[in-house]
């Protein structure tokens, strides 16, 4: 069998549970700004993060809510439309990176953490009027 027009990887998944999978690890990498995971799925998160970057970049409410609804949860889709995006203005592309790690002990599967690639600075709390 041919593997012409086949994009992406399956990772072992149905189509649901792959798109789960994706959502929860950009959600973690947008929270936490550097996450731990298996090579294959840090390069597939690559393709989806790279896409909700762009459009978080762009900032109007119709990019807004596609960023909503590629993420888990609305707290981190307003962190990188709000916070990271306006920090990683300077690049058209590449904003995150992948680097290989050790092998797991489990299954000696090659492990690779993927994360921005510009140091992202939290924006100051602002402070209630007393």
């Amino acid at each position: 069998m041919h593997r012409h027009g086949y994009k992406g990887r399956k990772l072992g998944r149905e189509r649901d549970q792959r798109r789960a999978l994706l959502k929860g690890l950009a959600t973690s990498l947008v929270e936490h700004g550097k996450i731990e995971t298996t090579l294959p799925k840090a390069k597939e998160l690559v393709r989806y993060i790279e896409k909700l970057v762009t459009k978080a970049k762009k900032g109007d409410l119709a990019n807004r809510r596609r960023v909503i609804a590629g993420l888990s949860t609305q707290v981190a889709a307003f962190r990188l439309v709000d916070v990271i995006a306006p920090q990683l203005t300077a690049r058209n592309s590449g904003h995150v990176r992948v680097e290989r790690t050790r092998l797991r002990v489990g299954d000696g599967a090659q492990m690779a953490t993927i994360a921005f690639v510009d140091e992202i600075k939290d924006a100051p709390a602002l402070k209630e009027p007393a």
